[in-house]
């Protein structure tokens, strides 16, 4: 039989399917990690991903209950769903994914992607060069090649023989030999047979299947799903990887530390030497950077999602397997993290939001949630600082504790079921232990020129620590999590310099650093050094780091008047987000937001160095269209004459 060829949607062909197009690609416009919960009833995932444009393939998979894994692809079409988990068919579920839309797609009310009141997670692969191919052929039955448009030689590829019960996935990966196939449907290590790829490594033109029946069956059709290696093409120079297979072999505790040059979003991994689950992971759901609490799922079954133990953690320049089986080879298929672009809107980055709803209670931001700052507007706890990296929960209904660290103390980190919150795509649900609690809540999105998190371990010497800001950062925020001893938040400021320190959780000036501090080294645009003060061997730490993003934030610094003086940021629209700190003296930490007002008369504000209650009666902070306005009527701490001053603002 000839061979019947098809490929993605009808607007991605023509001169060259994925031919570079005028504007260099980012991660965020080609892959989505979505989490929703099932209504039972038709609803629309908007994740911004063009599938009806482009195409792609959208996977699916309950977390909190045992359901197969949905694969649906443009190719093919809306409603023709194969399952990574059995050997089974091609079927048609018009009640689950039926529509692709320019920005995401639509499902109905089947339990497999949307029962009701259960928590799904759906990853969405967009065709693109030197990314993601899908495409569909018809068996021969005799040793062929088939051409491809990834544009580069793929890393792993997926076929599945859609008609007919009973034939496994077959997958190919660059890791292992072109005479090697794994099972993506089975726990089995791979296996060697030359009828699978013809004893031939593909190219970046083609991929040659030999005569199984499970990848070229005379007369049966096929889809098969390609994944990039390192191909580059993506970022404003069109030269950053964002996918990469390889693999990496455990030592003799069972352990593996592997570099990408990049900190991924999406992971998943396979035993290739010995039997073993395909894990998926990701930081949507749960990828910390010490593995605890990082939510698993598995490809070759139809099981929930299990946290039950510490097996991978996430850094800024890959990733840590843990508790593996010992001296065991593994293969993987890494997603670079998003957002690449660098932000032009404050408000896609930054969001204030006063509530004191109910537990449960859904609170939008419109963004994706890295870092969170909890105020307790009553007064008498510490205002909370909750992160993705450092764990927070992700499923609603769960008791997977959330940990956290109070501003105003050098306490440890702690962890509490009650302050459980859930974050999801476009906001967060109110924590239980908070609920009906006047709160503030400060969220920030980690984003390049804007706001990067760091996790790292210290080693009891001076330390070069790899970070995302992609600019120099020109204030940093570094807290030891494990220990009071040398628990406070140390803070370096750009205007102060390499030399100088301040204490989050105190009053104090600034203070002069010896090398144990910040290494007398100054932050460049892919590093920050710590001294051996922040770098206690074993203990972990956490680094906040902000620089001015054109438009967005402002760090800076401004010499006090005692009269009214004009900050000017830069900005069109004024901040909507202000943290003052006199330096030169003895002074608190302020915040105002727009939330609670930043307006011509009296402005709310908070201390990050105290447990105080909000002060409402003052007006230190005014508008003004460039940034921020400080009153005639502000104490010294705020404006003092001669004084020094530094500030974060954000639009």
């Amino acid at each position: 039989m000839p061979l019947v060829q098809t490929r993605g949607a009808a607007s991605a062909q023509g001169f060259g399917e994925f031919a570079q197009a005028a504007a260099i690609p980012y991660i965020e416009d080609v892959f989505s990690c979505f989490l929703y919960t099932g209504t039972g009833a038709t609803q629309t995932i908007i994740n911004n991903i063009d599938l009806s444009g482009k195409g792609g393939l959208t996977w699916s998979k309950d977390r909190s209950a045992a359901r197969t894994n949905s694969l649906i692809d443009t190719v093919r079409g809306a409603t023709f769903e194969i399952t990574s988990d059995d050997a089974g068919q091609q079927t048609t579920e018009s009640n689950g994914l039926n529509q692709f839309n320019s920005n995401g797609y639509r499902i109905g009310p089947a339990n497999n992607v949307n029962a009701s009141g259960e928590d799904f997670v759906s990853w969405t692969f967009r065709e693109q060069a030197k990314f993601f191919d899908v495409l569909t052929y018809t068996g021969t039955g005799v040793n062929r090649t088939i051409a491809h448009n990834l544009g580069s030689v793929p890393g792993c590829i997926m076929v599945k023989r859609t008609t007919t019960y009973g034939y496994d996935w077959a997958v190919y990966h660059r890791s292992l030999a072109n005479t090697q196939y794994l099972v993506l449907n089975s726990t089995a290590a791979a296996a060697t047979g030359a009828t699978w790829w013809n004893s031939t490594t593909p190219t970046s033109a083609v991929f040659s299947v030999g005569t199984d029946a499970s990848v070229n069956d005379s007369g049966a059709t096929y889809v098969a799903y390609l994944f990039a290696h390192d191909a580059g093409g993506f970022g404003l120079t069109g030269t950053d990887n964002v996918i990469s297979c390889g693999s990496f072999t455990t030592d003799g505790s069972g352990n593996a530390t592997v570099s990408l040059g990049y900190e991924p979003q999406w992971l998943v991994f396979k035993p290739s030497s010995g039997a073993g689950n395909w894990q998926m992971v990701d930081n949507m759901r749960g990828w910390t950077a010490n593995g605890t609490g990082t939510a698993r799922l598995f490809p070759n079954n139809s099981g929930a999602e299990v946290t039950t133990s510490v097996i991978s953690g996430v850094n800024a320049t890959g990733f840590n397997n843990f508790n593996g089986s010992v001296s065991t080879s593994y293969i993987y298929i890494a997603i670079r993290r998003g957002p690449m672009k660098v932000p032009t809107l404050g408000t896609s980055v930054f969001s204030p939001n006063i509530s004191s709803a109910a537990v449960g209670t859904d609170i939008t931001t419109n963004f994706p949630i890295d870092a969170q700052f909890l105020f307790y507007r009553p007064g008498s706890i510490s205002t909370r600082v909750v992160s993705r990296l450092t764990g927070v929960s992700t499923l609603p209904s769960n008791t997977t504790s959330t940990s956290y660290l109070e501003t105003a103390s050098t306490a440890a980190e702690t962890t509490a079921t009650s302050d459980t919150r859930y974050f999801n795509n476009t906001g967060f649900q109110m924590p239980a232990a908070w609920s009906t609690a006047s709160m503030v809540f400060e969220s920030f999105r980690r984003a390049p020129g804007f706001f990067d998190e760091v996790c790292y371990t210290g080693t009891g010497s001076a330390l070069t620590v790899t970070h995302n800001l992609a600019a120099v950062p020109e204030l940093m925020i570094v807290k030891r999590r494990n220990s009071v001893t040398y628990g406070e938040w140390f803070v370096y400021t750009a205007t102060l310099g390499n030399a100088k320190y301040q204490l989050l959780n105190t009053t104090q000036a600034s203070t002069t650093a010896n090398s144990g501090i910040w290494n007398l080294t100054t932050p460049t645009s892919t590093n920050i050094s710590v001294g051996s003060d922040l770098s206690f061997s074993a203990s972990p730490y956490v680094a906040y780091l902000f620089a001015t993003c054109a438009g967005v934030s402002k760090v800076g610094s401004y010499t006090g008047t005692g009269t009214t003086l004009q900050i000017d940021c830069g900005f069109t629209a004024g901040a909507r987000f202000v943290l003052i700190k006199r330096t030169d003296s003895t002074g608190d930490w302020y915040v105002w937001d727009s939330a609670r007002g930043i307006v011509a008369g009296n402005d709310p504000y908070l201390l990050l160095n105290s447990t105080a209650a909000e002060v409402t009666g003052t007006d230190y902070v005014d508008t003004y269209s460039a940034g921020f306005e400080i009153s005639s009527t502000a104490p010294a701490a705020i404006n003092a004459s001669a004084g020094s001053f530094i500030f974060l603002a954000i639009s």
